[in-house]
């Protein structure tokens, strides 16, 4: 299971860490914690030394009720960082958090390996045809809405035969298009309740039906703190459990605030089945 990067083909097969690198003054975990060169610079080696395969570059908070930016603020906010990352790391696989086509195709341009939309291409019509054209790995996650009105789109049936037929109609899709290299994020955290949430984590396996590589990203979410009644700066412990029973379940991916200790993750789980 593998997937193009810039002609550098990654191995799925192993788990794989993604590094986040929020570039927004109110994101909930690390918001603001990032508005320097150098704080960039830092992390982005920090995260790489760790045994990232990915940076994640965000420039949108997606949190429940974020202020949604203009297109232009987060080019101005993302494209100067994919700029900064590439001069000094040239080798980094940067993936771009956004939901917005001009964005995708800017920071493709100047040297980004990946495209994570939260929204699978619902608030973009022009996402999927982008994608096609720039013919770039893309992830597609499931939410309902927007991250203004998520939260009030809870009501399921059948949670995962919902996502999972959600999927198969948006692969069908970018399929029809010439996307190749697809992968899916279930959304934890976006129109779930914390029940839902667990009950997505529970059922994660189903997920293979769908025959594409798998993200996962929990790291440090409400569904950890709020059940164990802690803030998300005291949630890693947490994170790492779920994590791991990610990667039981069959995650490929697993996109944390915290490279190191997800590496840990992987490489015992990988031990406990070689």
């Amino acid at each position: 299971m593998t997937i193009n990067c810039k002609g550098q083909l990654i191995d799925l097969t192993t788990p794989k860490v993604m590094g986040i690198l929020n570039i927004t003054p109110d994101s909930f975990y690390d918001g603001g914690r990032f508005d320097s060169d150098k704080a960039i610079l830092i992390q982005t080696e920090k995260m790489l030394k760790e045994g990232a395969t990915f940076i994640d570059i965000g420039g949108q908070s997606t949190k429940p009720n974020a202020e949604i930016v203009t297109v232009d603020e987060e080019l101005h906010r993302i494209v100067p960082v994919v700029d900064l990352i590439l001069k000094n790391f040239p080798e980094a696989l940067l993936s771009i958090d956004t939901f917005n086509s001009k964005v995708a195709k800017a920071c493709v341009e100047n040297g980004a390996a990946v495209i994570n939309d939260v929204s699978a291409g619902s608030l973009d019509d022009k996402m999927f045809e982008t994608i096609a054209q720039l013919q770039v790995p893309y992830i597609m996650m499931h939410m309902r809405g927007t991250p203004q009105t998520m939260n009030q789109l809870t009501n399921y049936d059948d949670l995962v035969k919902e996502i999972l037929f959600y999927f198969s109609e948006k692969v069908a899709h970018a399929r029809s298009f010439g996307i190749n290299d697809l992968i899916v994020d279930p959304g934890f955290g976006f129109a779930k309740t914390i029940q839902q949430n667990f009950e997505l984590m529970n059922k994660l396996e189903l997920f293979q039906f769908l025959e594409l590589p798998v993200l996962v990203g929990i790291s440090r979410k409400s569904t950890i703190y709020k059940t164990l009644e802690i803030t998300p700066e005291e949630a890693l412990n947490g994170t790492s459990v779920l994590n791991t029973i990610a990667l039981t379940k069959g995650s490929n991916i697993l996109r944390v605030h915290d490279v190191k200790e997800a590496m840990e993750c992987v490489k015992l789980f990988e031990a406990t089945n070689s």
